[in-house]
């Protein structure tokens, strides 16, 4: 009988210690605490490239600062997974679009965020957490 709960005792060990090792996994892949997530910025840009892959999709943007110069500007989306459920494609933002973007700025003034909304020069919005909304 002892050996029994021996047994037992230690499968729920192992268990729970697997449970505990893939959470920290998965939320450590989920952190955001590169970002200011109290802060917003909302500038106006060229898109330069938008990569469709996982586990995020990014958009490049090129980005004049307040002295005139060209900065190309790294902003972290969702994976292509959740946003095409939204409405979202690859083809949503091609090299070229003039977009206003919103984001959650990098800490340290990086050039660099996440992604929160977007607004094409058509009027267009796209929204991070739900569907594209026509102007």
């Amino acid at each position: 009988m002892t050996n029994n709960v021996s047994k037992i005792v230690r499968r729920a060990l192992l268990v729970a210690g697997l449970a505990a090792g893939v959470s920290g996994v998965a939320l450590a892949h989920h952190s955001y605490s590169a970002f200011d997530m109290v802060g917003t910025k909302t500038f106006t840009g060229t898109v330069t490239k938008f990569e469709w892959s996982n586990p995020h999709s990014w958009i490049w943007i090129d980005v004049k600062n307040e002295q005139g110069a060209v900065e190309n500007w790294g902003i972290e989306g969702m994976s292509p997974n959740y946003l095409a459920r939204r409405g979202w494609s690859r083809t949503t933002l091609k090299a070229g679009d003039q977009i206003t973007i919103t984001i959650h700025p990098l800490r340290g003034n990086e050039k660099g965020g996440s992604f929160l909304s977007a607004t094409k020069s058509t009027g267009e919005a796209l929204v991070q957490g739900g569907a594209i909304t026509e102007p």
